[in-house]
């Protein structure tokens, strides 16, 4: 069983909770090795489509990198996928939630940017303040940020260390919707209940050919890419499925193959 979080499946539905309270659901390497294993499984698992990550208490999703932990002398860096075993992980193309329903500093803040949708409860605060002790944003913060909400609104943030609302996270652009104070989670099963409602296998073809196609300049280039999850979906029992459940007026039966 996880030590540092918890993990729930609900159907096709995982939800993740970094259960550290006691330091703000801050983050050390034994957690980042026991995470990776969470996504680990939950990319492996077929019968596993959509995954929310939110933080245990309602003061923090995760106040980053574990300082004490660090200077006391425990073991510093990452694993292969990055921080919380996420971060790094490029070719996770079933869709992933951050519910944020306290404070994303740091790593924290970076975890949330590694997802695909971010739900912040009204009282939710987000910064990259690595620079006020030393330390920069280099797990994904200073390269998602900017591609997120526009480089200069990046750097009033990054290289301020400035703490940010989710109100203004949500102007900013970073954040998807907000929900009322104790509400992010609730709102974010909503939303992976909505993409549950739609067949995995073009959920995947949409992430893919929209997260790869990103790193191609030329929108005609990224347009024709063959991406392996389209091709995947094209030969798929669901690329049958949907048309015919919609010409039978009915709801779609997805096999996720």
């Amino acid at each position: 069983m996880p030590e540092f979080c918890k993990v729930e499946r609900e159907g096709h539905l995982t939800i993740v909770t970094l259960n550290r309270p006691e330091v703000m659901n801050a983050l050390h390497y034994p957690a980042h090795l026991e995470l990776e294993q969470v996504w680990n499984d939950f990319d492996a698992d077929p019968d596993q489509w959509v995954a929310i990550v939110t933080g245990a208490g309602d003061r923090a999703f995760s106040a980053g990198n574990d300082l004490k932990f660090q200077a006391a002398g425990g073991k510093r860096g990452f694993v292969k996928s990055g921080f919380a075993g996420l971060t790094s992980r490029y070719d996770l193309f079933k869709p992933v939630i951050a519910a944020v329903n306290g404070v994303a500093m740091g790593g924290g803040f970076e975890i949330a940017l590694a997802c695909d949708i971010i739900i912040a409860a009204e009282n939710a605060k987000f910064a990259l303040p690595e620079p006020r002790v030393g330390l920069a944003a280099l797990a994904g913060g200073v390269h998602r940020l900017p591609r997120t909400i526009g480089l200069k609104r990046a750097m009033g943030m990054m290289l301020t260390g400035r703490h940010v609302p989710a109100r203004e996270g949500y102007e900013l652009g970073f954040v998807t919707a907000l929900a009322p104070e104790g509400g992010a989670l609730a709102e974010a099963r909503k939303w992976a209940a909505q993409i549950l409602e739609c067949s995995p296998m073009s959920i995947r073809a949409t992430k893919q050919s929209a997260m790869q196609g990103l790193a191609i300049a030329d929108l005609a280039t990224a347009y024709k890419v063959d991406y392996d999850a389209v091709i995947r979906m094209r030969n798929s029992q669901d690329f049958i499925e949907g048309p015919k459940a919609f010409s039978e007026k009915r709801k779609p039966n997805w096999k996720s193959e």
